[in-house]
């Protein structure tokens, strides 16, 4: 496991953790692989701005069209800031929130019709778990090979 003594590994300044090649590379992939999800949803919300935001007004949420800003700027912005490693812990970090305040919103499954309860339940539980991967993030760090990574070194 990565420790703090020193060996040939890159460290990742942001939390004195000493990476494998293997570590820093799963690192990356996992960004890239986050910020495949957020970074065109967020795309998608600033092109279909009407829409997005008829579709929160449609679950009573006030203020719909703030909540879309709020939404593009969680899911491009932090989607991005993650993607390049850039504030990595707090994008992770708020990212995680922002799923975790939305999907019992927009993924009730237990207040759905019964041919819909099995598509929401499982969204919500995918949401849940890829909250938990955004929530590693924001505890250890984007990895060595991250902008983090290189402004710290």
């Amino acid at each position: 496991m990565a420790t703090l003594t020193s060996n040939s590994y890159a460290a990742d300044p942001s939390t004195g953790l000493a990476l494998t090649p293997a570590q820093n590379a799963l690192a990356l992939i996992g960004r890239v692989l986050i910020a495949l999800l957020f970074v065109p949803a967020g795309w998608g919300k600033i092109a279909g701005f009407a829409g997005t935001a008829g579709y929160i007004a449609s679950k009573g949420i006030p203020l719909p069209e703030v909540c879309a800003a709020i939404a593009i700027a969680a899911e491009l912005g932090l989607g991005l800031l993650l993607l390049v490693g850039y504030q990595t812990r707090w994008a992770a970090l708020g990212l995680g929130i922002f799923i975790a305040v939305i999907t019992p919103i927009f993924h009730n499954y237990w207040a759905v019709p019964d041919a819909q309860v099995m598509m929401q339940k499982m969204n919500f539980f995918k949401n849940m778990a890829i909250a938990g991967g955004v929530f590693a993030f924001a505890a250890f760090g984007a990895g060595a090979w991250s902008l983090d990574g290189k402004r710290r070194a």
